[in-house]
């Protein structure tokens, strides 16, 4: 271990070269925090990419290899999306950002083709974990629009904008001198342009015969040995897509009519049929009426009953607001599959690769502009497989997440098992039909959990271990409110205009499994898991008034009399008294001029609440409108299963809620907070007219206003403290709330505290975020940090933990850390009752210690760390079964540190660290000395901020608005990392972004998609490892057998040498200004194949070796049979002429 002092810290900070740091001198006396070991060095530290997961966002084409069974999904920002069987899933990325437009395999040979929107080509070798461009071909003169690659060719065909097809050679990727030119492949006497190509297809029986469909309808059959057109096709209508018979005598084309015709290929005269599968058909015998377009149609065939004719669009025009359909038409029988999203593309899996087979469908893949769907076509009703992807993520917009990894192992299974009773019933029985690569060998010796929220309320938990995503529970939030069955009914007190549920703000425990969530309506809930279904007569509900005033408390006159009550910094709280409230569930409550005033923004539901096993309501906390404005959004939020506490705070102040006894424990505002120690000089405001409801949000794109108008408190009409406490046992009067079982009147926990401010100050809303929010993309500059946003101050973190919280404690007691906007930090100590019955018989008492450290800059994150620089973990209650019988139920147990701190006389035994949006500190307790002191950023400010744990130390992990991502040494704040990995383009990745220990992290990179990265060196180094195989080697099935008589008399398929067609010596050079070729980094080797580690080498060889032996005994049984079968016609042949020798001619 290497031991660390002051000048090599110094030293150190140089390391940085987008931040400015020094290091703050210890105090006289704290020599000996010199000497803490640290084990956490740089060389522990490699940022990379690890997995990405969710749906491709906004999808553009689609391939399918039938051999290797892999799904590509190309989007419209240049990605590569890679799918096997379920958790081998690959992302890559073409530099451009250029849309795919499409995609070719080559099957069973571990390559793809992409083809893009800049008219660009690219080989991704696939036989490496993770694929890479081999080679790229860019044109100059044209603009591609369609691509085809036959099977087991090497020649690709390109067809361009201006009607002409070139051919590429796709292991030089090198274009052929053969090029087939529209004025050639069209009639000469045709005066117009036939437009750009649409379609490419050899026959399937003859790979010397060329189907060209042009966008204008006509259809040419052209000869590539004679180099003309064999016959020419026309209809009046554009065309779309075409699709051969297996047999290759007819061929099919969808219109933009709506109409399908189907073409003899020796009769090009007239279609032998046209159709209009949705079209209504006149009894006149007149010609339909025009559908929408048919954009593809697939015509696939079957050894026993009739084919399959699979299309999307074609709908009748009235049919306005209908979803998409994929149409399938099997025989006499026509079934519409309405699909919840617009149709990108789809593909037919059939048995065989071979195109001159029986093509045997047995799935469709359907491309949706926001979902994957497979369905079965071999059941009947077609029913969807299930699919095994995580790409519902996006299935309500995600709001907020968290990531967790290292948490207990036997959360993940009791999730799973309350989880898998959600499932929906109804999908196809069979496997998934997309079931290609291998799984990686090396895996992660810890679980790791992703807990997302999302917009209509619901939070879903993901086992994301060994880079794998699956979700485990979904919980919907939304079931304790009314909801609205309309417009009209919507409630005139909701703050948000749409998704009044979203989730704003997570906070879980998994070892006790409590968790807290924060909506945007201004309200917390508080679930307990439980594997017991109960069902709630009625949710336990309690109502919190935060306002922040500073005249006399004035009463509603609909809402009774209230009693303010405060505490006195430093002291304990007594018992306070509040006289009944009416729910404004049944009665709304309006003050005398007619403003909403003690009615929350949501109605809770009112009917019994049926809890399925899992997440169950232990309480819902709500913010009520005061005096006409409307209650601020949440900032911040943090609960403590030991502590049986949650506290959440907004720009009015700050909120303890006992979720045991149902209690409100404080309600103040920041400044009070401070006591007399506040750093602030807040000016007071004058009073002004109470805003109507539709001006409780602003907007902060709203030019026109002044940030200071943009930014004002929603509830600053009146600046006066109103506070709801709770009444006493001797009282018969209550608090306002809904219980589902009778609970005891609590006693009130806060004294009244002297007001010793006389100026007032500025609150902050929500609206001061979304302003440094709307601001990143303009500018990233100090100048929109919180620093200039002065006295308006918001509860930006909270933090529980055991701390010497006073200068003068020896023993660590329960305290909450109260961090702010404006970088201070305060501290709240609380006295928990020890025993389980005197903690729900007993009030929480609570004191207040003042503020303990300033910094730069918003708190960000807080956590503590133990003498010897470990982080010592939060204290929690294990978790015990909620709904068990009394006799069964076990009691209690608060977890605390394994070694409790407690400190003698003049020694620090504890070190809070804090870091800001500008730096990070490191303070001893109980002396309150700045130990270390590093300033993160000048130029920008961090967005997100974590304490996390490696295997080697603990660090601070932080990610900045200018796109770093750097990592710091604990307890000396020494810089260890710092990439500049990704400029803040986006909000969301702002408001997703976080790390985990382990040296995880995550952002949300897409609205559909999850990117998860590690900073850590181990994960990089056994990355490849733990990561799936795309390709394995299989062996390619035998082509159809052509049968006695058709190789006796030339029916069958119909080779071509395109090597001789097209190569070099028979067609020439291109053009070197027709494309440009580019080599690609994955260099000639990827192209043969190598394996991606010894493991799969070996695998390789080994089935090579066998196949090898396996065709060498297969040649010695065809050379046996051969001379066997010879023998027998030298004996027959000789039979015969023996029989004939001595006859005459006439005597035959």
């Amino acid at each position: 271990m290497k031991k660390f002092n002051i000048r090599k810290v110094l030293d150190g900070l140089t390391a940085s070269s987008s931040s400015s740091s020094a290091a703050a001198s210890p105090p006289s006396g704290s020599r000996e925090n010199d000497m803490i070991q640290e084990t956490l060095q740089s060389e522990h530290f490699q940022l990379c990419k690890t997995l990405r997961h969710g749906f491709p966002y906004q999808p553009s084409s689609m391939a399918f290899d039938p051999v290797q069974k892999i799904l590509a999904i190309g989007t419209q920002n240049g990605a590569l999306r890679l799918f096997g069987r379920a958790g081998v899933e690959c992302y890559c990325q073409h530099e451009s950002g250029s849309a795919v437009i499409q995609l070719e395999f080559l099957v069973n040979e571990g390559a793809l083709v992409s083809a893009l929107a800049d008219d660009s080509i690219h080989l991704w070798n696939l036989r490496q974990k993770i694929p890479a461009i081999l080679h790229s071909l860019k044109f100059n003169r044209e603009r591609i629009t369609f691509c085809h690659l036959p099977f087991q060719s090497k020649w690709l065909y390109v067809g361009t904008e201006r009607g002409n097809i070139h051919i590429v050679n796709v292991e030089s990727f090198t274009l052929s001198g053969y090029v087939i030119m529209w004025n050639k492949a069209i009639e000469l006497s045709s005066k117009s342009h036939p437009g750009p190509v649409v379609h490419i297809s050899d026959n399937p029986m003859d790979e010397g015969k060329l189907l060209i469909g042009f966008e204008c309808g006509i259809v040419v059959l052209w000869d590539l040995k004679s180099k003309k057109a064999d016959y020419r096709y026309n209809y009046d209508e554009a065309i779309h897509s075409v699709a051969w018979h297996h047999e290759g005598k007819q061929f099919v084309c969808s219109h933009s009519d709506g109409t399908l015709t189907t073409w003899n290929v020796r009769i090009p005269a007239k279609p032998a049929q046209i159709i209009t599968p949705h079209g209504k058909q006149p009894k006149d015998g007149k010609k339909p009426e025009p559908c929408k377009p048919i954009l593809k149609v697939e015509y696939k065939t079957t050894r026993v009953g009739e084919p399959f004719m699979i299309l999307c669009g074609g709908l009748s025009y009235d049919t306005v607001g209908r979803r998409a359909c994929l149409t399938v038409m099997h025989g006499k029988s026509t079934a519409v599959l309405e699909m919840d999203y617009s149709i990108v593309d789809f593909l037919t899996l059939c048995e065989t690769p071979y195109p001159n087979d029986f093509q045997e469908p047995y799935a469709v893949v359907v491309l949706l502009e926001k979902d994957l769907v497979v369905i079965d076509l071999a059941q009947i009703g077609y029913p969807i497989f299930e699919n095994p992807y995580p790409l519902s993520i996006h299935e309500s917009p995600v709001t907020c997440c968290e990531y967790y990894a290292d948490c207990p192992a036997e959360i993940i299974p009791a999730l799973y098992s309350v989880g898998s009773k959600q499932k929906r019933q109804g999908f196809s029985k069979k496997e998934w039909p997309i079931s290609g690569g291998n799984w990686g060998q090396g895996t992660l010796s810890f679980s790791e959990i992703i807990v997302t929220g999302h917009a209509d309320g619901s939070i879903k938990f993901w086992d994301s271990s060994a880079l794998m995503l699956q979700v485990l529970y979904k919980l919907k939030t939304a079931k304790v409110f009314e909801k609205p069955r309309s417009k009209e009914e919507k409630s005139t007190t909701d703050i948000v205009d749409e998704d009044p549920f979203a989730i704003q703000i997570l906070s879980w425990c998994p070892e006790s499994r409590v968790l807290c969530v924060a909506g945007v309506s201004a309200h917390v809930i508080v679930y307990r898991f439980s594997k017991q279904e109960v069902t709630t007569e009625e949710v336990q509900l309690l109502e919190v008034r935060m306002q922040c005033e500073l005249n006399e408390v004035e009463s509603p006159e609909g809402g009774g009399e209230q009693a303010s009550a405060v505490s006195t910094p430093g002291t304990s709280s007594s018992p306070q008294t509040s006289l009944p409230q009416s729910h404004p569930s049944t009665s709304s409550n309006n003050s005398s001029d007619g403003l909403r005033d003690n009615v929350p923004c949501l109605k809770v539901r009112s009917s019994p609440l049926k809890q399925s096993p899992g997440y169950q309501v232990e309480l819902l906390i709500q913010l009520v409108w005061v005096s006409g404005e409307p209650p601020q959004q949440i900032t911040s939020l943090a609960v403590n299963s030991a502590y049986g506490l949650v506290a959440f705070g907004n720009g009015n102040g700050l909120a303890v809620v006992d979720y045991l006894q149902k209690t409100l424990l404080l309600n103040m505002s920041t400044a009070e907070l401070y006591g007399s120690t506040d750093p602030h000089h807040r000016q007071p405001r004058s009073p002004r007219k109470a805003r109507q409801p539709s001006a409780g949000f602003c907007d902060g794109n709203d030019a026109s206003a002044t940030p200071e108008e943009r930014c004002k408190s929603p509830t600053s009409a009146k600046i006066s403290r109103k506070i709801n406490m709770i009444a006493d046992q001797k009282d018969e009067r209550r608090v306002r709330r809904h219980c589902s079982l009778p609970i005891k009147k609590q006693q009130s926990c806060v004294k009244e505290m002297k007001r010793k401010h006389a100026a007032s100050f500025r609150e902050t809303s929500l609206c001061d975020l979304n302003a440094r929010d709307n601001s990143f993309s303009r500018s990233r500059s100090s100048s929109v940090t919180s620093i200039d946003r002065e006295s308006r101050e918001v509860v930006s973190s909270l933090y529980f933990c055991d701390s010497l919280s006073k200068k003068s404690e020896t023993l660590a007691v329960p305290s909450l850390w109260v961090g702010t906007s404006l970088g201070g930090m305060m501290a709240i100590t609380l006295s928990v009752p020890s025993t389980p019955e005197q903690r729900m018989q007993q009030p929480v008492a609570v004191s207040f210690c003042g503020s303990v450290v300033r910094l730069k800059g918003g708190i960000l994150r807080m956590a503590q760390l133990d003498a010897s620089g470990t982080l010592l973990p939060h204290v929690y209650e294990p978790w015990y079964e909620p709904n068990a019988p009394e006799e069964e139920r076990e009691p209690p147990r608060r977890r605390r540190p394994t070694s409790p701190p407690s400190s003698q006389e003049n020694q620090d035994c504890q070190y809070i660290v804090v870091c800001s949006e500008k730096q990070a500190k490191v303070v001893a307790l109980p002396s309150q000395n700045f130990i270390y002191e590093h300033n993160i950023t000048e130029a920008s400010f961090v967005l997100r901020a974590d304490v996390v744990t490696m295997t080697s130390g603990v660090g601070l992990a932080c990610f900045c608005a200018n796109g770093h991502i750097m990592t710091l040494s604990l307890p000396s704040l020494r810089p260890l990392l710092d990439v500049n990995y990704l400029p803040l383009t986006d909000m969301r990745i702002a408001r997703t972004f976080c790390f985990s220990n382990q040296g995880q992290a995550m952002y949300l990179t897409s609205p559909t998609e999850i990117q998860r990265i590690t900073y850590s060196q181990e994960t990089c180094d056994n990355l490849q490892e733990m990561l799936g195989e795309l390709f394995t080697p299989v062996e390619t099935p035998e082509a159809p057998n052509r049968g006695f008589f058709k190789g006796l008399f030339g029916g069958g398929a119909q080779s071509l040498d395109r090597e001789d067609l097209f190569g070099e010596v028979t067609a020439g050079k291109a053009s070197r200004s027709l494309a440009q070729h580019i080599p690609g980094p994955g260099g000639m080797e990827g192209m043969k194949g190598a394996a991606s580690g010894v493991v799969g080498e070996l695998a390789r060889a080994r089935i090579a070796l066998d196949e090898r032996g396996q065709k060498l005994g297969e040649l010695e049984e065809r050379t046996a049979a051969m001379m066997s079968s010879a023998d027998s016609f030298s004996k027959h042949a000789h039979d015969i002429m023996l029989k004939y020798k001595d006859k005459k001619w006439y005597q035959l």
